[in-house]
């Protein structure tokens, strides 16, 4: 039986957590889930007042900014599996800087390569050089990502370009992804939810639950709603679906992250 490991998670979205805790566990039964930190705040705070985790999982980016700033403000030097969703060029830059990283959502293969990774060479400390300078540009480059401003949707033999700032809502219906915008047109969009979610700029869009994507600015009301959830008034609301009362209501386990999304 493998070793025993002491593990520290830190993810701001408490369903990855629970996702990721239980995928370790199952791969590592006998592993020890030492503490979920969700802010950069909590982390340094758990790190300044606990031993050193064995192995540590962090999310880059945290509700109160990026993940690195933790190594700024402590002295921690455990072995660190980084999540992320970022494209190829992060991912070169963690290899040279011999930080390890599973891809976001996270299945078992690659959390058990990046664990099978680790314990092989575990007497080694991985550290992070903050001084180098190609892992300051990939702070600095995720610091500010380059979201997309424009959707290129085809409509027959033509092509059209949706502005972002005319987007009220993405949204998912019948197997297909489209956009609501501000006309109140719907348009068939060619990618899936999950990938627009990564494009758009998360401080003007919010995943409220599977079906929808929405920007601040189509929102109306907020009101309180059954079983501790939210729903949203919105501008135009989605006339495609019969069964659409309950469409914009945000998930329950979204709702303290959408409240501090609504007030930053």
């Amino acid at each position: 039986m493998k070793a025993s490991l002491r593990i520290l998670i830190v993810e701001d979205e408490p369903l990855a957590a629970a996702q990721l805790s239980a995928l370790i566990l199952k791969l590592r039964p006998n592993s020890l889930v030492l503490s979920v930190c969700d802010t950069i705040e909590s982390t340094v705070r758990w790190i300044e007042n606990n031993p050193a985790p064995d192995l540590a999982f962090f999310d880059i980016q945290l509700g109160d900014g990026l993940s690195f700033e933790i190594f700024a403000q402590t002295d921690f030097d455990a072995p660190v599996i980084f999540a992320t969703a970022y494209d190829q060029y992060a991912i070169q830059a963690f290899k040279v800087n011999s930080v390890d990283y599973i891809l976001k959502p996270i299945n078992d293969d690659e959390l058990l390569l990046a664990i099978e990774k680790f314990e092989k060479n575990s007497v080694k400390r991985l550290a992070i050089p903050l001084a180098d300078s190609s892992f300051r540009q990939l702070i600095e480059s995720l610091s500010k990502p380059d979201y997309k401003k424009r959707f290129l949707i085809k409509i027959g033999t033509q092509l059209k370009s949706v502005d972002i700032d005319e987007v009220l809502y993405f949204y998912s219906y019948q197997k297909g992804s489209y956009i609501k915008t501000i006309d109140n047109k719907n348009y068939l969009l060619d990618q899936t939810l999950e990938l627009t979610e990564q494009q758009v700029d998360p401080k003007r869009f919010f995943r409220i639950n599977r079906k929808y994507l929405i920007s601040i600015n189509a929102i109306v009301k907020v009101c309180a709603y059954s079983n501790s959830r939210l729903k949203l008034i919105v501008t135009h609301p989605n006339d495609d679906d019969d069964d659409d009362d309950d469409d914009f209501l945000v998930a329950r386990e979204k709702v303290k992250h959408f409240k501090t999304w609504l007030d930053s």
